[in-house]
């Protein structure tokens, strides 16, 4: 036990063996692979939106395009109002991620703690809601006729404001929170809401930064909801205006060669992948900065009860 001890504190390392080595070599490979199959297709994609018409027509798969053409990006540009899109998606995203994250915590919070009465039913209810929906054309007619919300961001926002799954994993992540410390705070006088705002969030933020990353990817991508209730056009989202682009993109000739350089107008098909590395870089950036936090707060809350 003593000369255990001793190796241990020398922090000698164990030799691996030769089928130990051979494994982590086939799991390494196995996962290069696998991460290249994402980002591979990424990465054509935004060679291909600096690419030419004859380019991306004669080669079938590049990383690096032989003659560089921004024109997709100035046709993006162009032909929409596309900085006021981003202003209005980053708006919907940061206001629409900041209330759900706000009624989620305040719904799962008190759903965690076994003494709260008619917890189960509650629960049940919110189940149920996973289930079943009343359809597009009732939550039409509710949000404009009843509270009259037609051409605004509160119909964005209020339908999807609490998602059951997104709390439910909020909840299981509360009730993982070592009851110790709330209790302590109960003796010290502090009331529940200071040991919800004291103790409970302060030791959340793993699962705040992943749900919060789930609520701000769906407010950035979701296009359907913001093409049915809005009709202003200085109200668009991103997802709208580049669509619209993608739609008018076919209609690019070489007559507009003045506004172009010597490459000409930019293919249909570069134009798809410039709106799709536009609307897709924004939102990456966030990732690096709750990466740290996404697998322990999903996985965390999600498997215990």
């Amino acid at each position: 036990m003593a000369s255990s001890a001793a190796i241990m504190k020398q922090g000698v390392k164990v030799k691996k063996s030769l089928g130990d080595r051979i494994v982590d070599v086939i799991i390494y490979v196995v996962l290069g692979l696998i991460a290249l199959s994402t980002v591979l297709p990424f990465l054509y994609v935004v060679a291909g939106s600096f690419a030419t018409d004859k380019e991306l027509t004669e080669r079938a798969f590049f990383l690096i395009p032989h003659v560089w053409s921004a024109n997709a990006y100035k046709y993006a540009v162009h032909n929409s109002n596309i900085l006021l899109g981003l202003r209005n998606s980053i708006l919907l995203t940061v206001l629409g991620t900041i209330m759900c994250m706000a009624f989620s915590l305040t719904f799962a919070y008190p759903l965690s703690k076994a003494h709260f009465r008619g917890r189960d039913f509650i629960m049940n209810l919110v189940i149920v809601t996973m289930l079943f929906g009343g359809g597009m054309i009732p939550s039409y007619v509710i949000f404009t006729n009843a509270y009259h919300l037609l051409d605004t961001y509160w119909a964005l926002i209020l339908p999807g404001l609490i998602s059951p799954f997104n709390m439910i994993i909020i909840k299981k992540f509360f009730q993982e929170l070592p009851s110790e410390l709330e209790d302590a705070a109960y003796v010290d006088g502090a009331t529940d809401l200071q040991v919800f705002f004291r103790v409970a969030l302060p030791l959340s933020k793993p699962v705040i930064a992943s749900i919060s990353l789930f609520y701000g990817v769906g407010f950035w991508n979701d296009y359907f909801a913001s093409m049915i209730y809005l009709r202003s056009a200085e109200k668009y989202p991103i997802q709208i205006l580049l669509r619209s682009i993608i739609l008018l993109s076919s209609t690019v000739s070489e007559s507009a060669q003045d506004f172009y350089d010597m490459n000409g107008a930019p293919p249909d098909k570069a134009v798809k992948m410039a709106c799709t590395v536009i609307a897709t870089v924004p939102i990456l950036c966030i990732y690096p900065f709750v990466q740290k936090y996404f697998t322990k707060g999903v996985m965390v809350g999600a498997v215990k009860g």
